[in-house]
């Protein structure tokens, strides 16, 4: 898969500490492949998912604290109104549900003129094939290996089919995109993972769970490689 990334590590601070999450972006921003090539920020309303955790104002302030580029993945009602101010803000990726708009073409045009790169995410049982149009129209495709909602669940290995479905469509030109998934990623289902094509993983306790979390990044980013190689 020679047209494939450097396999990318993208921690989640929904598994981080909320009271010091300076020092939680600090923990994985050091040099070489410890550093975390962006930071993966969950955005809930309680009501597209049944839990409600951080926003805009958190966002903001994190854009000051950090210099890793900020990967927002809004599990939002209502993307075309919420998701073009995340970007306005200065987040680097921002990525809203299919299941969540009618026009999902529109809010990533609307991503991009705010000045950040589109993504698109599918949950586990969305499938893949009304959306392949579309994807020439992203720049991120983020596979959801767990239900939306909260972090710790297992991992859903059935999910790679789709991976594996872009990945050649990637691979053959036919799309230009990155491919990102979320979910129940560790040492356990990263190499699987890799192995069908993943280029950036969102990994939450396997992160900042050890006492190192910058160790951990660098542990992640091996094994995807070393998988991905085969």
């Amino acid at each position: 898969m020679s047209s494939q990334l450097a396999p990318m590590i993208a921690p989640s601070i929904l598994s981080a500490d909320f009271a010091n999450l300076a020092a939680e972006a600090a923990a994985v921003s050091g040099p070489g492949p410890s550093r975390a090539d962006w930071l993966h920020v969950d955005v809930m309303d309680a009501h597209f998912v049944p839990n409600l955790t951080l926003g805009l104002p958190i966002v903001q302030s994190l854009l000051k604290a950090t210099d890793i580029p900020l990967d927002c993945h809004l599990m939002i009602e209502d993307p075309a109104r919420w998701a073009p101010p995340y970007a306005e803000a200065g987040a680097h990726n921002v990525t809203f549900h299919a299941e969540a708009t009618d026009n999902p073409v529109a809010v990533a045009k609307d991503i991009r003129a705010a000045g950040g790169k589109a993504g698109l995410a599918i949950k586990p049982g969305t499938a893949l094939e009304p959306y392949l149009e579309i994807l020439r129209d992203v720049d991120t495709l983020l596979v959801m290996s767990v239900e939306p909602g909260f972090g710790g669940q297992k991992f859903m290995p059935e999910v790679l089919d789709k991976v594996r479905a872009v990945r050649k469509l990637v691979d053959s030109g036919d799309l230009r995109l990155l491919i990102e998934i979320d979910g129940g990623i560790a040492d356990s289902t990263i190499a699987e993972a890799a192995e069908a094509g993943v280029d950036c993983f969102v990994a939450g306790s396997a992160v900042y769970g050890p006492e190192d979390a910058g160790a951990a990044v660098a542990a992640l980013r091996a094994k995807a490689a070393a998988h991905r190689a085969k």
